[in-house]
């Protein structure tokens, strides 16, 4: 039976639709998927701060429902996953772990230092701003970028008294990263690969090797001080880790332009904050390092200085990017180039 509203009540009600236009149609859910737990600063930020500025932006148009741990995808499936939008319309991903589709995104990793806090956050909103090479590399995946999540500085963790970069010479380390290994081969050191658990932890305690090279957070969360006691850190030192929490492309074309629009200043209100929620966590955990038992040096500038040099890590980049060119990514120097460029200009003092 056909129902007519009267004359007041439809006007109301055009009014309310007209000044509250989500209220007319029901919210979207968007499925989102991460490899880690909720528990770490990461996922804490992205779920406390950056999803519920999508649902203000939106005025509760757009909701996201999140499956954390691994639940739908693992680190190393979920660029393919979110590239397919069966299971999940987001996902974050490392492109570390994908390297033969994100061929250009490896290039982050090959400098020894770089910014942090802040300065990291703007460095890395710029380059995917700037070079479009990035988002290109991404569209081909059938994915689109909303957010970047960055990772802490590097870390050594030592079996023995570790004062500076110098003294990792002439001993066995393990690291995860090509250009990291680089790195440690050309300032004299053995670089091995395994992976964690008990192997690392028996080799550490075995003296079969002397310590772990990686993100200062990562050593916080596995407790290699335990095994690894001396740390060696600085807020220079980078690591280039880079979370990219990518949308499916058809499900951000299928978006209204305003829902499109309301999770990019989502994104500007969580990068507002990033950068010191980052430093003031840095800050935590070496002050947990330190009530753990572990001894922490923060290496000062010059040290720093001397640890870039003796990497010659410019000598790697020259022969990854000889290796790209050969295999047809013609374009892999002059990203480099750009990203040198851009990560030099954010390191300069302020004038």
């Amino acid at each position: 039976m056909l129902t007519t509203i009267p004359g007041r009540k439809c006007i109301a009600v055009l009014f309310a639709m007209l000044m509250f236009p989500g209220a007319s149609s029901a919210a979207q859910t968007l499925i989102y998927s991460d490899h880690e737990p909720p528990g770490g600063m990461r996922t804490r930020f992205i779920n406390d701060v950056f999803f519920p500025a999508i649902e203000k932006e939106s005025h509760g148009r757009l909701k996201v429902e999140a499956h954390w741990g691994g639940e739908l995808s693992d680190g190393y499936t979920a660029l393919a996953m979110a590239g397919k939008g069966d299971k999940a319309d987001m996902a974050v991903v490392v492109p570390e772990y994908t390297a033969k589709a994100l061929p250009l995104q490896q290039i982050f990793k090959s400098f020894p230092v770089g910014p942090a806090g802040e300065k990291q956050v703007a460095f890395f909103r710029r380059v995917y701003a700037d070079i479009p090479d990035f988002s290109a590399e991404l569209k081909k995946e059938n994915v689109v970028n909303v957010f970047i999540a960055t990772g802490y500085p590097l870390a050594f963790f030592s079996t023995t008294a570790l004062s500076h970069p110098e003294g990792l010479k002439g001993g066995t380390w393990r690291s995860a990263s090509f250009w990291h290994q680089g790195f440690l081969k050309n300032v004299g050191a053995k670089a091995v690969t395994m992976p964690w658990g008990d192997e690392t932890y028996k080799a550490l305690q075995s003296g079969s090797l002397d310590g772990l090279m990686l993100n200062v957070d990562s050593g916080y969360a596995l407790n290699a001080q335990r095994f690894a006691p001396d740390v060696l850190v600085s807020r220079d030192l980078w690591l280039g880790h880079v979370y990219l929490l990518v949308m499916n492309k058809n499900t951000w074309d299928n978006l209204s332009r305003d829902d499109r629009a309301a999770i990019q200043r989502a994104a500007d209100v969580a990068y507002q904050s990033l950068g010191s929620v980052m430093d003031k966590s840095f800050t935590t955990q070496v002050a947990d390092l330190e009530k753990s038992g572990a001894t922490v040096r923060i290496l000062h500038s010059e040290d720093v200085a001397q640890w870039k040099a003796a990497t010659r890590y410019q000598e790697i980049q020259s022969e990854w990017v000889k290796e790209q060119e050969k295999n047809g990514l013609t374009e892999a120097g002059r990203v480099m180039k750009q990203v040198s460029s851009i990560l030099d200009e954010m390191m300069s003092p302020a004038p």
